[in-house]
């Protein structure tokens, strides 16, 4: 397979499996229970062992820093991030880490439907669905890495 058609085959794919799983969750504010649709967006790019800052963070969503900011605060408050040295960096330099109730608000509050998610993978055999488990791993792994 050349890269233009894989290409290809995520441009489509990828459309396809977000329309089939996903659901809409209206959420104005973040609190201790729930988070937002931004600050939703804003945990998901963010990872358990590899810190963010925010200046990356806030390049990414294409917001400004101070905004991403502010919004780092508020989640750091109510438990779903934290703040960590960075490898290699001086202790000023900080990077952003989902905390274990930031994952479980991320599972909460995802745009894919862990029922329709289910039903889904499920009609994969078992072989597929760990293939199929370990490309989306290797292709989100791929995103991560900064250039």
């Amino acid at each position: 397979m050349t890269l233009d058609e894989a290409i290809d085959r995520v441009q489509f794919a990828y459309p396809q499996i977000y329309f089939a799983c996903h659901t809409r969750h209206a959420r104005k504010r973040s609190n201790e229970g729930r988070v937002s649709a931004r600050d939703s967006e804003l945990l998901v790019h963010l990872g358990l062992d590899d810190p963010t800052t925010v200046s990356a963070l806030a390049g990414h969503m294409d917001l400004a820093r101070s905004t991403v900011s502010e919004a780092i605060t508020r989640l750091e408050r109510h438990g779903y991030i934290e703040k960590r040295a960075m490898r290699g960096r001086d202790r000023r330099h900080v990077g952003l880490v989902l905390t274990s109730k930031g994952i479980e608000v991320i599972r909460s509050s995802s745009v894919l439907e862990p029922g329709r998610l289910r039903g889904i993978l499920g009609r994969l055999p078992r072989r597929d669905l760990a293939r199929v488990i370990e490309g989306l791993s290797l292709f989100s792994a791929a995103c991560r890495k900064r250039k």
